[in-house]
């Protein structure tokens, strides 16, 4: 892989950092956040399909090795309401 290219844990697809969420479990602490942070990080695309598919069978948890709480879910589900209406943004803060 290419210096700032990552991979999609659901769909595998590689492409530029910025166009995925960042989900970080942070270092000591092992609690999730989005975006910023340092410590274990996972990349998942800004899709429906890919965000469902990550859910449904755990590909986050799996990847930062901690339950992934379903607020974290219901928050990315948020961001990615936006999108569905047109929005080309990948709701970062």
């Amino acid at each position: 892989m290419k210096p700032n290219y990552r991979r999609c844990v659901s769909c595998r697809k590689v492409d530029d950092r910025d166009s995925f969420w960042r989900v970080v479990r942070l270092y000591p602490s092992h609690q999730l956040q989005l975006d910023k942070g340092m410590g274990r990080s996972a990349y998942i695309c800004a899709q429906a399909k890919c965000l469902k598919i990550a859910q449904k069978k755990n590909r986050l948890g799996n990847a930062l090795k901690v339950t992934v709480p379903l607020q974290l879910y219901q928050t990315l589900w948020q961001r990615l309401a936006p999108r569905e209406d047109g929005e080309s943004s990948l709701g970062h803060p």
